[in-house]
């Protein structure tokens, strides 16, 4: 275990009754120093150290994230409510050759994608509620919307206002979808970042599984209650998170961009333990500093400064990251109850390989966290996860060949289950971390906002396509779905092996520095940081001209 490193001095006074807001305006050299301090103590840390010197930023981060449990949960529910018999009885529009019901697959494509044209609406306002109000009272807001959407869904009475009800839902979604991730990177330190960032990737597997576990349960049921009760679960998360929320911290970084900076400092030491070898004012004044070079670098904290200068590859790398949930086959692989349905397998058979599916990705998000993250880089989690994903699509798609046996189909099943423990121990995490922490601080934000919009878009295309795929009424094919998207896959993965720079280990500063200095993707990893010295400042200010 390494140990912390104790701060230095170098000679000037340092103790702890300074003023950090007057160090900011009068003594630059001072707010280095305090600064760099921190990042070797902030490099010093291993992750066990990092949980004993921040448990509240870790509670809080986990607080938050557990808003999107509820979009987790809907996702998966409408989807799989298609195979489900009861709720096509009652927004079905037609009976099939079998003599069952069925929505229609435009009406499956529109509620598929309901919620994210609701989400990415959500997710635009969010980045400039939360630049004004800040995360706290914009979560505790769309809680209590969120409550008022749910009665739209629960007392649906045809498919047209159940459509109408979940773009409404969608709105709130999109901001916990996007705050979740940002807030937990603004509150915790460097080795927590990628753990906690993902960790809102893990409550939509919560949501999914309890969705599921929901729908095997009541999948017996003959009346209207088998697809309410699992509507009206929804309102459990905002009653205990509402009351909670009033007491959450607001994010530092968000009250140091506001110049508030006593608050910035209250909010540290609740955040961090008192009793740890960090210093909270050493920690303010990295933040200080971060947000001062960046106020050099960026020329405002718009959406369009996120397609500025270095803004715009980071940028790109948070959208096509997040993007490649989409492309990596999710729709089909992942939310496959429909996609068993199809092959033959029956209804019982199809829910509890569905639970088995969201099993499987809580399994591959554990494996991940302890047995992937902490030893090996983004980038190459990247690679070898979304290479992994397109074999395996392919793989199906070739199967489907044989698919009129019934072990065929049970193979492909089987894959969909493989491919969605793959997909969470790579893909799966990584779209949600690589956002949260490629951006700048200034634009952090509307960076993960534009990301998961960029998501949402991809989603809205992917939810028109898949139904027309599988459905027996329009192409109908089957299991040759894999070789569509293992050809996405195959794109993204291409993509990244160009594009995507390795981001673990960097704090916020040293990824600052190393996109102002424009440093080739596969340099990343080795290329040596230099913020303080004269010419890390040199470089710096020149980059900071030329963008003028």
């Amino acid at each position: 275990m390494s140990t912390i490193v104790e701060p230095k001095n170098n000679g000037i006074n340092v103790d702890d009754d300074f003023d950090v807001a007057e160090m900011e305006k009068t003594d630059s050299d001072l707010l280095d120093i305090r600064a760099k301090d921190a990042q070797e103590v902030e490099h010093s840390l291993t992750a066990l150290e990092a949980v004993k010197a921040y448990p509240m930023a870790l509670f809080w981060s986990v607080t938050v994230s557990m808003c999107v449990i509820m979009e987790g949960y809907d996702t998966i529910l409408i989807g799989n409510f298609f195979a489900y018999p009861t709720f096509a009885k009652k927004y079905g529009q037609y009976i099939d050759s079998n003599g069952n019901y069925q929505l229609t697959a435009a009406w499956q494509s529109g509620l598929n994608d309901s919620g994210g044209v609701g989400a990415f609406f959500g997710v635009l306002l969010n980045g400039y509620l939360v630049d004004k109000f800040g995360q706290k009272r914009v979560i505790i807001g769309a809680l209590v919307t969120m409550c008022a959407m749910v009665l739209v869904t629960f007392f649906a009475p045809n498919v047209g206002v159940l459509l109408a009800g979940e773009v409404l839902c969608g709105l709130p979604w999109g901001v916990f979808a996007s705050s979740a991730p940002a807030y937990a990177s603004e509150v915790l330190p460097l080795q927590l970042r990628v753990f906690m960032t993902s960790y809102t990737n893990m409550c939509f597997i919560i949501g999914q599984l309890i969705a599921a576990g929901v729908l095997a349960g009541l999948e017996g049921r003959t009346d209207q209650w088998s697809y309410r009760i699992p509507f009206a679960l929804q309102w459990l998360w905002p009653a205990f998170l509402i009351p909670l929320m009033f007491f959450a911290p607001e994010s530092p970084w968000y009250l140091v961009r506001k110049g508030r900076f006593a608050e910035a400092e209250l909010s540290l030491t609740r955040l961090q333990r008192k009793t740890a070898n960090i210093n909270v004012k050493d920690t303010l004044a990295t933040i200080i500093h971060t947000d001062n070079l960046e106020r050099e670098l960026t020329a405002g904290t718009s959406y369009w400064d996120c397609f500025r200068g270095p803004e715009a590859w980071r940028t790109e790398i948070a959208c096509v990251a997040f993007v490649g949930q989409v492309t990596s086959g999710m729709g089909f692989a992942y939310n496959s109850t429909y996609f068993f349905q199809q092959v033959g397998l029956t209804t019982r058979q199809t829910y509890l390989l569905n639970t088995g599916c969201t099993a499987m990705a809580l399994t591959g998000t554990l494996v991940s966290w302890f047995a992937v993250l902490p030893y090996f880089g983004r980038r190459q989690i990247y690679l070898v996860g979304m290479s992994t994903l397109t074999i395996i699509l392919f793989i199906i798609g070739i199967l489907n060949v044989w698919t009129t046996k019934e072990h065929v189909a049970m193979a492909q099943a089987v894959l969909c289950l493989i491919w969605t423990f793959f997909f969470q121990m790579s893909i799966g995490q990584l779209g949600w971390a690589l956002p949260a922490e490629v951006g700048s601080t200034r634009l952090r934000q509307k960076t993960v906002c534009l990301a998961r919009n960029a998501y949402y878009v991809a989603n809205v295309i992917q939810g028109v396509l898949q139904p027309y795929l599988m459905n027996p009424a329009d192409w109908n094919v089957k299991g040759y779905a894999g070789f569509v998207w293992g050809a996405t896959a195959f794109v993204t993965l291409v993509w990244a092996f160009f594009r995507l720079p390795e981001t673990k280990g960097r704090t916020f500063e040293e990824l600052d520095w190393l996109f102002a200095q424009k440093t080739p993707t596969r340099k990343f990893r080795t290329t040596e940081v230099n913020i303080f010295d004269r010419e890390g400042r040199e470089t710096l200010q020149a980059v900071a001209v030329a963008r003028k």
